[in-house]
């Protein structure tokens, strides 16, 4: 009796190897697709917190696909680099809006007629009309 359980666990122990590894006439088990970025940041436009928070990266056996990981990063790097190189550029155009509004002595070159302390002389127009009056009277 044991010989014959003994033989009869070899046979099924040998029926599921063939079965899994493909020497069975169902044909085994299919080959797993390598994990994949399958979808990565948009390339048509700058990537959004939505875009960045749907981003599931695939894994391997010790972790993260490196090459995936570094695509990502590269990119990510690069539009801040461009965001904060646009941020700077319209800082400064509106530090120099901000301080030729003020006045600030040196951006801009007064006229002769619109130094501090000078009025037109009489029987000259002012240079805008009616308006720099009412600023020099202020």
């Amino acid at each position: 009796m044991f010989w014959f359980l003994l033989i009869a666990m070899v046979v099924v122990v040998a029926a599921v190897t063939l079965a899994v590894v493909g020497g069975g006439a169902a044909g085994g088990l299919g080959e797993a697709a390598p994990d994949r970025l399958y979808d990565p940041l948009p390339a048509d436009r700058p990537a959004s917190r939505a875009d960045v928070e749907a981003l599931r990266l695939p894994v391997c056996v010790r972790g993260y696909r490196m090459n995936d990981v570094d695509d990502v990063l590269d990119r990510l790097g690069a539009e801040l680099a461009e965001r904060d190189a646009r941020i700077a550029e319209l800082e400064s155009a509106l530090a120099g809006a901000h301080a030729a509004a003020m006045g600030a002595p040196g951006l801009i070159e007064d006229g002769p007629a619109d130094r501090a302390g000078e009025r037109p002389a009489e029987g000259e127009a002012p240079a805008s009309g009616g308006e720099e009056e009412g600023k020099t009277a202020r």
